[in-house]
């Protein structure tokens, strides 16, 4: 335990110290960072006098010199990415040129994107109170237009707004795909400004990018050239990073002026609850940081925890409620996530900024840049998944200069039970860039329908994308046609709404409460067949709800209001076989290769099981099977290392089952993904390689790049994956190592000792490790 607590006494670590009496085993690692000031820089001659005069007026008489120095760039024609901490005043580094251009050339137009509707909403309030508070910037009118607003205020948006605020999903959707209607927008589209871009990953990140090369392209045809401002966290390349996701150079402003309150950082691991039993298992992340909001909203600490999933604040939210002993203290603790209705997240949103609200448990949908002044404390229940997200979570509270209590409580989990004992791993290493593949052939084909709906395709066009391969392929299945150097689409079918630029895949189920009518939120359909089959648990806004009917092709489910002591888990099967070999080494005894598969998964059954983590019963299921091309990143090794590692043929599957699990723990630490968003399978001989065989794949059609950086740094990531097994006090394998929570095979068999001999094997092999 590393402990360094010897600065001088700040607001979090008299948070900390509230916490820690009767604890001190859980507090793993803490550490003060000292306060930052200010640089400031002067206010540039061309930003407009009443653009100066509103932000002046809402207290900001000065600028940092990073918001100076963006806000310059953009306004003399370049793209920028600010690339700053969390709090540092991001906003204003667009908000200068943006409403000083629009200020001058009364015609001009611009669009936000923001990746979260809270953080477009919060965007939004902003922008109006500065536009409202001088006479000259009131004909900007800067308006929203998202799923939220209603279509009077669409409407209104379409028609007269100067500034949209919008979501990428919308700009795909009704904007792109509507364009005609919105002539007035592109033809004079001055500024395009991509908030959090950090955020756009994976399949999302790779749609989001050819979005944006759809939005430059129409904007050229409407005689537009706009100028793009990417906001960003703190990261190692945001020029690379803005270049691949706007198709176009972009300046870098990394220099950080704004000031920082001193922070405490914790890293908590839960105490062990069943020390007798055969697979010691800790408290789980969510009780533990339900007890720790409750002690410190107790304390009069302002309090936002962040869970891992929608149930997880569900149920943390419930938990913490349930652990304070005054009433109406309790009432002031409420749950916050994605699929609420809109009118409920504004609800939350408002009280919990206004203070009515003590402690709110959320999903990552408020991590981003929402400013909500006057939060103590954050806890983190589970490494959010990157380093990004855990920086940007931990800069909810302390904003400005006040100080903060931050504690990330460890999951059972081999990435947490990594993190807490390697604290450096976060505190230490540069936020990572985002990993997405713009050039998936399963985002471009259905892309490039939406692209040439729009307007027809030039083979330039095609080329620059990397996409003539992908265009051939929809010709000859004729849903484009090729004319000289031009490609139409076919048909009067509507691409952009078949496609779901998140998912990758169209439809979502309405959630829909029996008795009442009543929608209470949505789930994609994908999803779906885990969480909201007949006789799942729909947790929502604290309430229990038990699944009667899902109806995936009417997407509907029907959920009845229960009270229930217990809750359920879905499991499910995969087979996984070979495409295309992509790339392959071979290093002696073991072979690395990225490639092509075909992987089938279906659910075919759920446990039920009690709060405690008591199993009750395993009910089977009936639920079609769903087909995933993706990319793997798979390693081979040879019968005769297995046994020169001591790894006898009764244990070969259990010890590839562990070392699986425990990599996939891992992967994130290597990229920029969630355990969540990808998937393994282990066998001793494998059909297509005959060979023992372990896959780790992207959860995402195409693959989201996620197995291939797995590829790239594949000795950083095992030897990383062998420290968790080697570091983990249990006898036999427990959660913190070789379980995984969402194992279909009930995590049977697993051998740990058998999966550290077989990774320390393979390490020697890739010349990491001496030979056995």
């Amino acid at each position: 335990m590393t402990i360094h607590l010897d600065s001088p006494a700040t607001y979090g670590r008299e948070l900390l110290q509230t916490l820690s009496p009767g604890a001190t085993q859980c507090l793993r690692h803490a550490v003060d960072q000292p306060a930052r000031t200010s640089r400031f820089a002067e206010w540039p001659s061309w930003v407009h006098a009443s653009v100066r005069d509103a932000v002046v007026s809402r207290g900001a008489e000065k600028l940092w010199i990073h918001q100076e120095q963006a806000a310059t760039l953009a306004a003399t024609g370049h793209n920028v990415v600010i690339a700053t901490s969390t709090a540092s005043g991001k906003s204003l580094g667009y908000q200068l040129p943006v409403l000083s251009r629009l200020a001058t050339d009364p015609m001009a137009t611009a669009l936000y994107i923001s990746p979260a509707k809270a953080l477009a909403a919060d965007q939004l309030r902003a922008t109006v109170r500065l536009c409202g508070s001088r006479r000259e910037l009131a004909s900007i009118g800067p308006c929203a237009y998202d799923g939220d607003a209603n279509p009077d205020i669409r409407q209104w948006a379409r028609n007269h707004s100067r500034w949209i605020f919008t979501n990428p999903d919308m700009l795909h959707l009704s904007v792109l795909g509507a364009h005609e209607r919105w002539g007035r927008l592109l033809r004079h589209l001055q500024f395009v400004v991509i908030d959090e871009c950090h955020s756009y990953r994976g399949l999302f990140g790779a749609n989001v990018a050819v979005i944006m090369r759809r939005l430059s392209r129409l904007a050229r045809r409407y005689g537009s050239s706009p100028t793009f401002i990417l906001a960003s966290a703190t990261t190692a390349d945001p020029a690379a990073a803005a270049h691949r996701l706007i198709g176009a150079s972009a300046h870098a402003v990394t220099d950080d002026g704004s000031p920082q309150g001193a922070r405490t950082i914790a890293f908590w691991e839960p105490p062990v609850i069943g020390e007798n039993s055969m697979v010691p298992v800790r408290r789980p992340a969510g009780l533990e940081s339900a007890r720790l909001m409750a002690k410190l909203v107790t304390e009069g600490a302002r309090t936002i925890t962040f869970a891992r999933s929608r149930r997880g604040a569900e149920t943390t939210a419930m938990a913490a409620a349930a652990a304070v002993d005054d009433p109406a203290m309790a009432r002031r603790i409420a749950a916050y996530r994605a699929g609420y209705l809109a009118e409920d997240r504004r609800a939350l949103e408002t009280a919990f900024s206004d203070g009515d609200l003590m402690g709110l448990a959320s999903t990552n949908a408020l991590e981003l840049g929402i400013d909500i002044a006057g939060i103590d404390a954050t806890v983190i229940a589970g490494f959010p998944g990157t380093v990004a997200s855990f920086w940007q979570q931990a800069g909810r509270s302390g904003r400005r200069t006040q100080g903060s209590l931050v504690v990330m409580v460890a999951r059972d989990d081999p990435m947490d039970t990594y993190l807490v004992n390697n604290p450096e791993a976060v505190l230490d290493r540069p936020v990572e860039a985002s990993v997405f593949d713009p050039t998936n052939p399963y985002v471009l084909g259905p892309q490039l329908l939406c692209a040439a709906k729009e307007h027809p395709l030039e083979s330039y066009e095609l080329e620059s994308l990397g996409a003539v391969a992908v265009a051939e392929e929809l010709a000859a299945d004729g849903l484009l046609r090729r004319r000289g150097t031009r490609w139409f689409a076919v048909g009067d079918d509507d691409p952009h709404a078949d496609l779901d630029i998140r998912t990758g895949i169209a439809g979502r189920v309405t959630i829909i409460e029996a008795e009442s009518g009543k929608v209470i939120g949505t789930c994609d359909t994908q999803r779906a067949m885990g969480t909201l089959h007949p006789g799942a648990v729909h947790i929502h806004q604290g309430d229990s709800y038990l699944v009667d009917t899902l109806d995936l092709d009417a997407g509907i489910a029907i959920v009845v209001a229960v009270e229930l002591d217990w809750t359920t888990y879905s499991q499910s099967e995969t087979d996984l076989r070979v495409s295309r070999y992509l790339s392959s080494e071979d290093f002696g005894e073991v072979s690395l290769h990225l490639v092509e598969t075909e992987v089938t998964s279906r659910v075919t059954s759920y446990l039920r099981k009690l709060h405690t983590g008591e199993i009750l019963d395993s009910i089977p299921l009936d639920m079609p099977p769903h087909r995933l091309h993706t990319q793997s990143v798979l390693y081979t090794v040879t019968p005769e290392l297995l046994q020169s590692a001591g790894i006898s043929p009764s244990d070969v599957p259990g010890s590839l089952h562990a070392a699986e699990h425990a990599a996939i723990g891992m992967l994130p630490l290597v990229a920029t993904c969630d355990r969540w968003d990808i998937g393994g399978v282990s066998t001793e001989c494998h059909a297509d390689t005959g060979l023992p065989s372990i896959f780790v794949y992207d959860g995402y059609p195409g693959g989201a790049g996620f197995a291939a950086r797995g590829h790239a740094v594949m000795r950083e990531w095992l030897s990383a994956t062998l420290a968790v097994i080697d570091a983990c006090a249990c006898p036999t394998g427990c959660p913190s190592c070789v379980q995984s929570p969402k194992c279909g095979n009930g995590n049977n068999p697993l051998d740990k000792a058998g999966a550290g001999r077989l990774l320390k094997a393979v390490l020697a092999e890739l010349g990491y490790l001496p030979k056995l």
